[in-house]
This record gives C-alpha cells, structure tokens and sequence, in this order.
C-alpha cells in the first residue's frame, strides 16, 4: 500500500508527518510557499508555490495526481478542495472540514449555532469602528483574534477602549490569506484550557487521547502536558462536543479540539483539522502512538486498536530572540546529557523574534507529577539558545 500524499504546508507538524509516512512507505511531496521549509528535506519532493493562488494549486495536483491531499496550515484556497474530492482525491480529514476550519467564522457558526455547543459570546467585525461596536456589545476584557491565522498570530486582549485600534491593527497585520476580518470574543474565566486530539476513523468509532493541558503567551502556546488534570464530568463534555463537531465536518484524521474548563462547565474554543502544535507532547513518548501516527493512519484507514497513555509527558518551545538568515544552536549537548529528556530542532532557514525553532520534550512514570515534568522540559528549553 503505497499511496502519494501531498502535504500542503511544510512546517515542523508537517516534518513529523512525513517522518511517520516514510516509515510506513508512502510517498510525500512536501509544498510551503518558501524553500527549504522543514518538512522538505525529509520528503520525496517538494514544491514552492503561494498556496492562496487557486491556480498555481490546480497546476501542481494535476501534476502530482495524489491520493491524498494533507494540509498542515489555514492560508490555502480550500474551496477548490471540493472540486478535488470530485475527481476523486481525498482531502483530509474532508474538503468541508478544511474549509470550515481555515476561517474561524464558519467553524465557530458550526459550533454554536448549528450544533449547539457552549461558546464564549462573540461577535464579527470587518473595520476598526465595526470592532469597536463589537466591543461594546461583548463586553471587556475580550479577546480578538483575526478570522484567519494560525499559532496565535494577531491575537490580543481588549481591556480598555484604548486598546481597540491597536488590537485591530495588529490582528489584521497577523492575518494569513485575503481575509481582513475578526472575531471578538468575550473573555471566558476559565481555570484552565486543554486540547483534546481526537482522531475520527473511516471504519471505526471515534477515538480520544487524554487531554493536553496547555501555556499560551502572546497566542502562542509555551508548554504543553500530558495528561491534563480534568474532572471526569468535564472530559465526558469536552469528548462529547469533539465527537459532535468532528462528525459534522465529516472525514477521517485528527483533529485538535481546545476547551476552556471555568466553573460553569467546558466552553468549545477551537479546532483544527490537523496535528495540533501542543500535541507536540506526545513525541515525548506519552502514548502508543504519536499525533502524528494516529493521523496517518486514521488517513490510511489502517485500524487503531487503542490509544494508551503509557508516561507522563511535557513540551517546551525553544523561541530566537533574533532575526537571522542562518540560525545556529548553542547547549544542545547539555539537553542531550540529561535523563528522560529528547529535543527536535526543526531546521527553518530562517529565525525571528519568539519564532519556534525547536521543542524539548520530557516524560516520567504515570505516577509522576505533570507539574514536575513541565519544569523540566522548561530548565531544559532555557539551556538551548538560537544564534544569529
């Protein structure tokens, strides 16, 4: 069974993807809108274009006639996806719900309106004064978070109305694609957020690994662990709404579902129809299989038996400080002299301020405390500095 993939975005979620695609021989043409991109050097092939370009995309499906098409990120011109479901690729998880999900308009309408699902109020904007009436209508705090964008870029929160303008320029500035459009949320006051990586299969019941408990800073998140401390009623929820809003988008894959947990209950918040980056934990070992074999295979409609929560799992991000053309590494050697303890850099050409660029990854018995081990992963992040 070798099948041909395209991988529409090839960043380090991309990379670990193709890493377990090669290892059960499928073929991966890697395509990102600059060379060199992380997932390249691992793939068969790859391909530069800009992915909003309806065209240049048509132009490389038909050159590569796929399988499988896998994207990795939001800024794509989804809506030709049905189109390719029609010649009889699959998109994945579906055309729908890749479409749903680049703009977070139609996912968050699906979840709360159509399926009833509890969600912060929110409100649309498209101008600097439809914003300002969106929030006086939600309140402050609120959160604001362009309508398309990934990994936290252009999100901030309102606590005064002389942060409007600021907020507006700044998320349209972290806005991907042609959308200039924002989503105002009311601030829910929440005790914790979790992901729950929840992996729908073709022939098989809907599967959930145990919650990842995650840090965000400036959108971005900082650590992730595994598992999450979560009441039993809350995970019943958090499962309940997944299954709901991955079975209405349709397909097989996983998903990342974020939840914030508060007083009153489990508020949906998120989703992405991909490996999620807090899901990054589970290359600590954490489970049977990583996110990024579950995909695969959920993809592949190869059977899944279970996933089991085998350690006790934390990740922290290694962030440059700088911009650079050509990012070295100092102290990965005292990363590697330590137990329990792995690390990924991701190998992007290029580095900037709070950019990504690698990830430690720390595990210890079931009996441990998560806490312990997310202290670590973060002493040892602190160790590995990104040079100019």
């Amino acid at each position: 069974m070798n099948k041909k993939i395209l991988l529409l975005g090839s960043g380090e979620l991309g990379k670990e993807f193709v890493i377990a695609a090669q290892r059960i021989g499928q073929t991966v043409i890697a395509v990102d809108s600059y060379e060199n991109a992380p997932a390249m050097p691992v793939a068969h092939g790859f391909e530069v274009i800009n992915m909003l370009d309806g065209d240049a995309l048509d132009a490389i499906v038909a050159k590569h006639k796929p399988d499988f098409i896998v994207p990795e990120i939001e800024a794509i011109r989804t809506e030709r996806f049905y189109d390719y479901e029609k010649q009889g690729i699959t998109v994945v998880p579906s055309a729908k719900a890749a479409n749903f999900t680049m703009n977070r308009k139609a996912i968050r309408d699906l979840a709360a309106k159509e399926l009833g699902l509890k969600t912060a109020n929110y409100r649309y904007a498209t101008t600097a004064g439809e914003l300002q009436k969106a929030v006086a209508e939600v309140g402050m705090p609120c959160v604001v978070k362009p309508l398309m964008s990934s990994s936290g870029k252009g999100q901030s929160t309102i606590k005064s109305e002389a942060d409007i303008e600021t907020a507006w320029n700044y998320a349209v500035e972290g806005s991907r694609g042609d959308v200039v459009e924002v989503i105002v949320e009311a601030f829910v006051k929440f005790n914790s957020e979790i992901t729950l990586l929840t992996v729908t299969q073709n022939n098989g019941p809907t599967l959930f690994c145990a919650p990842i408990g995650h840090r965000q800073e400036r959108g971005d998140y900082q650590e992730s662990w595994q598992p999450a401390r979560i009441s039993d009623k809350d995970l019943y929820e958090a499962q309940d709404m997944a299954e709901k809003v991955t079975e209405a988008l349709g397909g097989a894959g996983l998903f990342g579902v974020e939840f914030f947990l508060a007083d009153d209950g489990v508020y949906f918040s998120e989703l992405s129809p991909r490996p999620h980056d807090t899901g990054m934990v589970t290359l600590a070992g954490t489970q049977n299989f990583n996110e990024f074999e579950l995909h695969l295979r959920a993809i592949l409609s190869l059977p899944i038996f279970e996933i089991r929560l085998e350690k006790v799992g934390a990740s922290a991000v290694i962030l440059a400080s700088e911009n650079s053309n050509n990012p070295t590494f100092t102290g990965i050697e005292n990363v590697a002299g330590l137990p329990k303890t792995d690390f990924r850099i991701f190998g992007k050409p290029t580095s900037r301020p709070y950019r990504r660029m690698g990830v430690v990854l720390t595990n210890d018995t079931l009996e441990t405390d998560a806490a312990q081990v997310v202290e670590k992963a973060k002493s040892a992040a602190k160790l590995i500095t990104v040079n100019s």
